[in-house]
């Protein structure tokens, strides 16, 4: 075997060196590197793009016979960094206390070049699938919704990213509760049921308070609400096993919850937004100038809802939440994305376990759901039977440190654990393809 470790590290150095803050994104020159390095090892490369400096990298390993292609996909733009509030610049890729710094290094180029160090280890020894194809996918722009990567190739050229099985973000990190080690594979997305909420008053000059009704004062009652607590619980499948796995009663949630948070309070704080729909105002609208009392005062508020849950449980429950405030208010819906899944029990899923089995020996693989969203919605929709999961794993880093590093400062990720997913990724694909 070649040295796996050595070239994802070295890989992941070189990526972070490419500024691919999104936006703008600029990705072209990091995308014809890796073209180049997959190109040299054997695969048929292609570059697709909508535009020409955001092109979408997707690489092909024929196998000898038919069988299932399994796609290895991310994304190699990033979200922006404040290079005064890093120890290491953000650009650097420094290697230090063990750790590899820079903006990608957790999300999401670390796993780029894990995928395509795993790849590069193989070709060398002159493997090719036994049956099916190897795909590696390097997407742009996920970090602004995917309108030039994922959608956009799942769109305009379905036959060349179409695939069986992909391996993408969102899920890996060590999870310890009760004295266990647990991996996360992440299976489903939540959906996004964004809404405003308005409330009415009457306007009038602010020198004179009273005068009119103040609208902004009025919606103090449901920030309130939406303070105090989230929408009752709506558990499906993957947060089921989930606590189950856990060893908790997964027919009471909140009990279960309440368990996790008494243990454990920032897992906790990872758990509950699986449990059901949650809500979480961000904006706020009232009077244009500062002199007049509004007469309407409007929030807007991120909900998010669990897969496979539309609108009417999303309005029972916003409405169940609303209901203790005893104000009146119009509530209007915004944006209606139905959250995506894939099947708990599938080949990839016993690839993953068989992996784990050996390689961690201590941990049990667990299925989780992401509250947000990754590029894994667009492959789920262009492909239904395709069977998507996010899984990146880790031994050393637990949720814990990884969660609050995720586009924030000093982003970095445990070398050793950039070389473990590297082995991951080159047993999946042997199991998967043989």
């Amino acid at each position: 075997m070649t040295d796996l470790h050595g070239t994802a590290t070295e890989l992941l150095q070189r990526l972070i060196r490419f500024d691919t803050v999104n936006p703008p994104g600029n990705e072209r020159a990091a995308q014809e590197h890796l073209a180049d390095v997959l190109r040299e090892t054997g695969f048929d490369v292609a570059m697709l793009g909508s535009t020409a400096e955001r092109p979408n990298v997707v690489a092909r390993l024929r196998g000898a016979s038919d069988g299932p292609t399994l796609a290895l996909i991310s994304h190699v733009d990033t979200v922006y960094a404040t290079a005064a509030d890093w120890e290491h610049d953000p650009w650097s890729g420094d290697i230090a206390d063990g750790f590899l710094w820079g903006r990608g290094a957790l999300d999401m180029k670390s796993q780029t070049a894990a995928e395509i160090a795993a790849a590069l280890s193989l070709t060398a020894e002159g493997w090719r699938p036994a049956a099916g194809d190897l795909l590696i996918i390097v997407l742009v722009d996920e970090e602004t919704g995917g309108a030039e990567g994922a959608q956009w190739i799942c769109r305009e050229h379905p036959e060349a990213v179409r695939c069986d099985y992909v391996l993408n973000e969102g899920a890996g990190s060590v999870i310890e509760f009760g004295g266990r080690r647990h991996l996360g594979v992440s299976i489903a997305e939540k959906g996004v049921f964004r809404f405003s909420v308005s409330v009415d008053g009457v306007a009038g000059h602010a020198s004179y308070p009273r005068i009119g009704d103040n609208a902004l004062l009025k919606v103090a009652p449901l920030l309130e609400a939406m303070r105090e607590r989230q929408p009752a619980f709506d558990v499906t499948d993957g947060p089921r096993a989930l606590l189950g796995a856990l060893g908790l009663d997964a027919t009471d949630p909140a009990a279960a919850l309440e368990a996790v948070r008494a243990a454990d309070p920032f897992l906790a704080v990872l758990i509950e937004p699986m449990l059901g729909v949650t809500v979480a105002p961000t904006r706020m609208w009232a009077s244009e100038k500062i002199n007049v009392l509004p007469a309407v005062a409007t929030i807007g508020v991120d909900c998010r809802v669990p897969p496979g849950l539309g609108r009417d449980v999303a309005q029972a429950r916003v409405t169940e939440l609303l209901a203790g405030s005893d104000q009146d208010y119009r509530l209007s819906w915004n944006e209606q994305v139905v959250g995506n899944g894939s099947p708990i029990e599938s080949p990839l899923m016993d690839a993953i376990r068989a992996w784990a089995a050996v390689a961690d020996p201590q941990a049990t693989i667990v299925p989780t759901i992401m509250p947000g969203f990754t590029d894994s919605r667009s492959f789920r929709a262009a492909f239904p039977d395709c069977v998507a999961y996010g899984f990146f794993p880790h031994r050393h880093m637990t949720a814990h440190e990884v969660a609050p590093l995720i586009h924030s400062a000093n982003e970095r990720i445990d070398l050793r654990d950039l070389g473990h997913a590297a082995e991951f990724f080159r047993d999946v694909t042997l199991r998967l393809l043989g």
